[in-house]
C-alpha cells in the first residue's frame, strides 16, 4: 500500500478522535475485542490510544486484513500507541457468559493502559463499567482508527494464544481454525471429547 493511501485512511478514521478532543478530552481510547464466537480459548480485549498515528501499515478493521498485514500493522502499532490487553478465558466464560467475560477483558485492557484515559470509543454496543465517557460504534473497527487499532491487538494476540495452545492439544487444530466452530474443529471434539481449553457451556454445548 502506498503511503499516500496510508495517510488517507488514516485521516478518515479520526472523525471520532477528533470530535472528543475538541470536547475537552486529551487522552481517546479505542476498544475492541477478538473470541466472542470461538467455542475454545479465551475472550481478548485491547484498548489503544493513539500516541502518533502516521502509521506505515495499514491499519484497518482487523477482519479486512490478512494475517500477515495483521502482524505488521501490530508491530507498528506497539511502536505509536499506549495498549492495554486483558483477556478472559474459557472457564470464566462458562461461569459467566461470553457478553459478561467480554466486559471484563475489556475492563482489564483499560487498566492496563499506562496512563488512564478519559474518553472511550467502543465497537459495538458494550457498556464497561468504569466512570469515563464513552460514544459506542456499531462497525466501530471500520469509523475509528483508534478501534481499529484495538481490533488488530485483539485479534493478533488471541491468536497468538491459540498457536500456543495448538503444541498443547495437537489434535484440535486450533493454529488453523484457533478454535471456531469449524468442520475440522467439530470433528476432533467428536473424536476426542473436550480438551481443558473449550467452553464447555458455550455454542452448540449447551450454552
Amino acid at each position: 500500500m502506498s503511503r499516500k493511501k496510508t495517510e488517507s485512511i488514516t485521516i478518515d478514521k479520526l472523525i471520532y478522535e477528533k470530535m472528543a478532543l475538541k470536547k475537552g478530552a486529551t487522552r481517546v481510547a479505542g476498544i475492541d475485542e477478538a473470541g466472542r464466537g470461538p467455542l475454545a480459548g479465551p475472550v481478548v480485549a485491547a484498548a489503544v490510544v493513539i500516541l502518533d498515528a502516521s502509521f506505515s501499515e495499514r491499519v484497518d478493521d482487523s477482519k479486512k486484513l490478512t494475517s500477515r498485514m495483521r502482524e505488521k500493522a501490530y508491530i507498528d502499532i506497539l511502536n505509536r500507541c499506549d495498549i492495554g490487553v486483558g483477556l478472559v478465558g474459557p472457564g470464566l466464560i462458562d461461569k459467566f457468559n461470553i457478553f459478561r467475560a467480554t466486559l471484563m477483558a475489556m475492563k482489564m485492557a483499560l487498566e492496563e493502559l499506562d496512563r488512564r484515559p478519559d474518553y472511550l470509543l467502543i465497537d459495538g454496543k458494550m457498556q464497561i463499567d468504569v466512570p469515563e465517557p464513552r460514544m459506542c460504534l456499531i462497525n466501530g473497527e471500520a469509523k475509528s482508527l483508534s478501534i481499529a487499532a484495538a481490533s488488530i491487538v485483539a485479534k493478533v494476540t488471541r491468536d497468538r494464544i491459540m498457536i500456543g495452545e495448538d503444541k498443547k492439544f495437537p489434535a484440535y487444530g486450533f493454529a488453523k481454525h484457533k478454535g471456531y466452530g469449524t468442520r475440522m474443529h467439530m470433528e476432533a471434539i467428536r473424536e476426542n471429547g473436550f480438551s481443558p481449553i473449550h467452553r464447555k457451556t458455550f455454542g452448540p454445548f449447551g450454552g
